[in-house]
C-alpha cells in the first residue's frame, strides 16, 4: 500500500525503446555456485535515484544519455560478467545456481510529463514509483529473469530518473553500491571518465559455499559459539505463532528469506527524518546518567528506540516473546576475511529478543548493551553455523509481528552515485519482498542526519509515530 494519485488523469510513463545489453567482451560460460546466503532471495530488489533538472543537462538529449548508459554498462558488464547471467536450478539438488551465459542485461528508455516536483517528498514512498522501473515477466521461472534491470526516465520538467533492480542473489547491499558506482564512472555523463575502479570485483563465493572443507570443521557439539541464536530466535517465534493459531506442526524448516510472495501487501511505507540533533537529543534524554562513561552508535540506539515503539505500537502481549533481528556485514568477520571486492551476499542476521514486558521495561542502556553482545558474538564459527542451517528445504515466513528487522544502508550513501552531474535528489528504495523491514539511510541533506523507512499498519501508524518520536522532538 502506498501514496496514490487522486487524479485518475496523473500522468503515465510511456516506454520508448528496451534493449538487451550483453557485455563488451564477453566471458567465458560457467557455473558459480551460490552460497545458501545467495539463495535466500532470488529477486530483483528496486532502487529510484532522482536528479533533478539542471542546467548542466538540461540540453541533453534522451537519447544521448540512454546511449552512455548502455555503453557504460557494456563495460561494466564485462568485468562484473555474472550480472549478464541467469539463475539457474541445480537438478541434483534442486538449489540456484549463477550461470554466467553472457546473456545480458535489460535497459529501457521512458518518458513521462509529469514533473519532479509533483511527486512531492522524494523520501516517501509514491506508488507512481513503480513505473519508473523495468519488472520482467518471468512467470517463476528464474532462469528467464534478468538478474539486472535498468530504466531511464525523462521527466516533463527535464530531469530524469534512473530505476535499477538487481537480484539479491548477485549482490548484497555494499556489493550492489559498488556496481553502480562502476557503472556510473564507466558511463562519463558529463564528466571526466575516471578510469579504472577501486578494485577489482571477486565473484566466487569461495569460503562460504558450504561444501568448503573449511566449513566442516565446526566446534565440538554443544559449544556456545555453535548456536545460531536468530535462527534459535526465529525458530521460536514461529513456534509461538502456531500456538497461538492451534495450528501446524512445529518441526517445519523455515528460512531468514521469503522467495515465493510478498506478505503483508496492506502495510503502508513510512519514512521518518531523523537530523543529527534529534538523534543527539535521544542520546540526552536515555543515556543521561551515564553519558560521559556509555558509547553507543548512532545505529544501536535508533535500533532499540524503533524496537520498543514498534513492539508498543503493535500491541503485542505482554508475555509475548518480541525479537529484534539486524544484518551483520561478515566480510572482516570470517577467518581469513573475505576478499576486497566480493560481490556476492556477506550478511547474516544478529539477534535479541526478550518478552514485550521485558522490552518495555528495559532501559535504552540495557537494550543498546544486548544490541552490542549481538554484534559482537557474530565471529567465523557464528557465520559458518549459520550457512550451514540454511542447507536445506526453504520455506516461506508466516507473518510474525514480534519481529522487527533492521537493514543499515547508512554506510552506502546510494544517492551520491553520480550517473548524471552530481549527486542524486534521493534514491528511493521500492516495495521489497520483506515490505515491513526497516531501513536505515543516509539523509542525503545532512551527513549525520539518518531517514528511516518502514512498513507499518495503517492502524498503528499514528501510535508508533508518537512513541518513536518521543524524546527526539
Amino acid at each position: 500500500m502506498a501514496t496514490k494519485h487522486d487524479d485518475e488523469n496523473a500522468p503515465t510513463v510511456r516506454v520508448t525503446k528496451t534493449v538487451s545489453v550483453l557485455p563488451k567482451s564477453l566471458h567465458p560460460q560457467q557455473v558459480i555456485h551460490l552460497s545458501n546466503l545467495d539463495r535466500q532471495c532470488p529477486l530483483l530488489m528496486y532502487v529510484v535515484f532522482f536528479y533533478k533538472s539542471s542546467a548542466a543537462f538540461q540540453n541533453l538529449s534522451l537519447g544521448s544519455i540512454f546511449s552512455c548508459l548502455k555503453s557504460g554498462l557494456e563495460e561494466t558488464l564485462s568485468i562484473w560478467y555474472p550480472a549478464a547471467g541467469r539463475l539457474s536450478l541445480n537438478p541434483s539438488d534442486g538449489k540456484l545456481n549463477l550461470w554466467c551465459n553472457n546473456g545480458g542485461a535489460v535497459l529501457v528508455e521512458a518518458v513521462t510529463s509529469a514533473k519532479i516536483i509533483e511527486l512531492g517528498d522524494l523520501s516517501e514512498y509514491n506508488e507512481f514509483f513503480e513505473h519508473l522501473v523495468y519488472k520482467p515477466d518471468f512467470h517463476g521461472n528464474f532462469s528467464e529473469m534478468p538478474l539486472v534491470v535498468a530504466q531511464v526516465t525523462r521527466f516533463g520538467c527535464g530531469g530524469f530518473s534512473i530505476g535499477i533492480g538487481a537480484s539479491h542473489s548477485l549482490f548484497d547491499g555494499p556489493a550492489t553500491y559498488d556496481f553502480l558506482h562502476a557503472w556510473a564512472s564507466n558511463s562519463a555523463i558529463l564528466k571526466q571518465k575516471r578510469g579504472t575502479e577501486l578494485y577489482k570485483p571477486v565473484h566466487e563465493r569461495g569460503a562460504l559455499l558450504v561444501d568448503d572443507r573449511r566449513l566442516t570443521k565446526l566446534p565440538e557439539s554443544g559449544s556456545s559459539a555453535t548456536r545460531v541464536v536468530a535462527i534459535d530466535h526465529l525458530y521460536q517465534l514461529i513456534k509461538q505463532a502456531m500456538t497461538a493459531q492451534t495450528s501446524g506442526p512445529d518441526n517445519m524448516k523455515f528460512t531468514t528469506g521469503n522467495t515465493h510472495e510478498v506478505g503483508n501487501s496492506n502495510l503502508v511505507l513510512k519514512t521518518f527524518h531523523l537530523s543529527g540533533a534529534m538523534i543527539e537529543s535521544l542520546k540526552s534524554k536515555v543515556l543521561s546518567e551515564r553519558r560521559s562513561s556509555f558509547s553507543c552508535s548512532s545505529f544501536d540506539l535508533i535500533a532499540a528506540h524503533l524496537w520498543k515503539a514498534r513492539t508498543k505500537a503493535l500491541g503485542v502481549s505482554k508475555g509475548a516473546m518480541v525479537c529484534l533481528q539486524f544484518a551483520v556485514d561478515i566480510r572482516n568477520k570470517m577467518v581469513p576475511p573475505l576478499p576486497t571486492g566480493f560481490s556476492g551476499n556477506a550478511y547474516v542476521l544478529a539477534s535479541v529478543a526478550l518478552t514485550a514486558e521485558e522490552l518495555e521495561a528495559g532501559s535504552h542502556e540495557a537494550i543498546v548493551e544486548m544490541i552490542k553482545d549481538a554484534k559482537s558474538s557474530v565471529n567465523n564459527d557464528y557465520v559458518i553455523a549459520y550457512n550451514q542451517a540454511l542447507d536445506g528445504p526453504q520455506g516461506s515466513l508466516p507473518p510474525l509481528n514480534e519481529l522487527t528487522l533492521v537493514s543499515d544502508w547508512t554506510r552506502m550513501p546510494f544517492h551520491k552515485i553520480d550517473f548524471l552531474h552530481g549527486e542524486a535528489a534521493y534514491a528511493s528504495p521500492l516495495l521489497s519482498p520483506v515490505p515491513q523491514v526497516a531501513y536505515f539511510m543516509q539523509n542525503p541533506t545532512e551527513l549525520r542526519g539518518v531517514d528511516m523507512r518502514i512498513g507499518l499498519f495503517p492502524q498503528t501508524i499514528n501510535a508508533f509515530s508518537q512513541y518513536f518520536l518521543a524524546n527526539m522532538l
